[in-house]
């Protein structure tokens, strides 16, 4: 319900006051996109809301889990995802989707055979063969350092993955001091501080009132 409305609010507000597209880009970071529940219609979000300069970045576990939650809509849902970065894994689905995606390459196959008999021949053969670029196993075992990344209208690219501790904003981080851990309960308390100076209303409440029916 939060992120329909939350689309719902940001496309209006594009349209009806910016000519369609919103003057600062807004980046939803969806994390454990499976288990927050289905944001209703997100397939047709996904191919709309780009061009009103608004982004979804699913972060998901296997592609599984979003094949589970959307059914039929999973595909239409990664297709009009212009990048794609895996961290590594064991899920066979998501396995052979990346399997598929890197495709293949070539490569010189060269064998040599002989033949002893009453004379003795040799030969050679050359030949051209595709190979995955990356088979299955070799994507289950890819080293946790690394990652693959593919983005729309560039070959997907191995890469190491980023060392967060060299980030300039690294200090704003609950992992660098625990005070800047965000403290969700004092967000949403209701208890309003008292400012000096400030007149408040008194009421006073016994325990009969607070036992008599509701009128």
């Amino acid at each position: 319900m939060a992120y329909t409305q939350l689309f719902n609010l940001l496309c209006e507000r594009a349209d009806d006051r910016y000519g369609g597209r919103l003057p600062v880009h807004v980046r939803c970071l969806i994390d454990e996109a499976a288990n927050i529940g289905q944001i209703p219609n997100l397939e047709k979000l996904m191919a709309t809301i780009r061009s009103r300069e608004i982004s979804a970045c699913l972060v998901l576990q296997a592609q599984s889990q979003l094949k589970a939650l959307y059914k039929d809509n999973m595909d239409t849902i990664i297709g009009n995802c212009d990048a794609s970065l895996f961290l590594g894994g064991k899920e066979e689905t998501t396995l052979k989707s990346w399997n598929s995606l890197l495709g293949k390459e070539t490569i010189d196959m060269y064998n040599t055979s002989v033949t002893k008999g009453n004379q003795e021949s040799h030969g050679q053969n050359f030949q051209k063969l595709g190979k995955d670029l990356m088979s299955v196993d070799e994507l289950a075992v890819m080293d946790g350092g690394k990652c693959l990344l593919q983005i729309r209208g560039v070959r997907p690219f191995l890469s190491r993955k980023y060392d967060i501790t060299k980030h300039p904003n690294y200090k704003y981080l609950s992992d660098y001091a625990p005070k800047n851990a965000f403290d969700i309960e004092r967000f949403l308390s209701t208890r309003l501080p008292v400012s000096p100076g400030e007149l408040y209303r008194n009421y006073e409440v016994t325990a009969e009132d607070l036992e008599a029916p509701a009128v």
